[in-house]
């Protein structure tokens, strides 16, 4: 599994980058967690940042964050 967090680089999406590492660990998951700070790259997939990508798809864009929650049940849902 593939996740791209995309941002700059702001308080928020290194609070993202947590929040997904902590989903993965408490589902006990195994994933490569890549930040995205290319605006040509994240342009590619959202326009307000901060995003979540995951295998390709967009599973988040702008705010609020998600809670750690929504992010164990879009890794549950992909059932990896």
């Amino acid at each position: 599994m593939i996740i791209k967090v995309l941002g700059p680089g702001c308080p928020n999406c290194q609070d993202l980058v947590r929040r997904v590492n902590r989903a993965l660990a408490e589902l006990k998951l195994d994933a490569t967690v890549t930040k995205v700070t290319d605006y040509a790259e994240i342009a590619e997939y959202i326009m307000m940042t901060p995003g979540v990508v995951i295998d390709g798809k967009v599973y988040h864009e702008g705010k609020p964050l998600p809670t750690v929650e929504q992010i164990k049940g879009w890794l549950r849902a992909i059932g990896k």
